[in-house]
């Protein structure tokens, strides 16, 4: 059986049907109703549960809060995993990602990608609006992935804005709805570029692109989005094509 470990957003709504389970971390909102809920600090104790349940492999997908860890609330089932617990909540994302897999895989669970079990979430390579790139933009985004595998290691974010041949903004923290909002005002033209960062597991935690991205790369100025191909899923994509067509924006999955 298949266990969806679900955070925000809107990607495990999509996932949660073709799920036997899903697993809620205390204090994130999963836009659907999960069959339990759990706390860090009660890990241990979530891993032999789902073993009983029959759970044989696991999916991580949205967004997640970093909780506090409050120690004197760790059972006797985590304790065992606490010094790792309090590692994985110190480091990066991904950092922190590898060590909370290595504790499910070490109890048993195959680990899943969302688009393993939704292949339609990876878009096929090419352009897929009526407007194109020119060779201009398709410059801007080799200069953007360029960059992004230079940042990706220091675990800083997946995505960037070029405009005239220059990056003018880098996704971080706040995120990509944040960035885009930012450059309201500032100009017209450029792309938005969105990939993996490099090395990057791609079981857990793709970016994700989707309607709102459009809108804000509208609002921005933009004239366009490329993306990763095979990189980055992409949420209601019929609806996201149409908005970037309405927009006059082009969507470019670059191969």
């Amino acid at each position: 059986m298949l266990a969806l470990i679900a955070g925000a957003g809107a990607l495990p709504p999509v996932l949660a049907p073709r799920a036997g389970l899903v697993a809620a971390l205390k204090g994130n909102d999963t836009r659907i109703t999960p069959d339990l809920t759990f706390r860090l600090e009660h890990l241990g104790t979530l891993l032999a549960d789902l073993q009983t349940r029959g759970v044989t492999e696991v999916c991580f997908a949205g967004a997640v809060t970093r909780p506090e860890i409050d120690p004197t609330r760790i059972d006797a089932a985590t304790r065992p995993l606490a010094p790792r617990l309090g590692e994985a909540l110190a480091n990066g994302d991904d950092s922190a990602l590898r060590i909370i897999l290595d504790m499910f895989e070490e109890a048993g669970f195959t680990i899943r990608a969302a688009h393993d079990i939704a292949p339609d979430l990876l878009p096929p390579a090419g352009v897929l609006t009526r407007a194109e790139p020119d060779a201009g933009a398709r410059a801007m985004a080799d200069r953007a992935a360029r960059v992004l595998q230079i940042t990706g290691p220091a675990d800083i974010g997946q995505g960037c804005v070029a405009r005239a041949g220059q990056i003018i903004a880098m996704e971080a923290a706040l995120g990509t709805d944040w960035m885009l909002a930012s450059l309201k005002g500032t100009g017209e033209g450029g792309l938005f570029y969105k990939a993996p960062k490099p090395g990057q597991d791609r079981r857990v935690d793709l970016p994700t692109i989707g309607p709102d991205t459009v809108a804000g790369a509208k609002a921005a100025g933009l004239d366009g989005i490329a993306i990763e191909a095979d990189g980055v899923i992409m949420l209601d994509r019929a609806q996201t094509i149409a908005a970037a067509d309405a927009a006059g924006l082009f969507f470019w999955v670059r191969p």
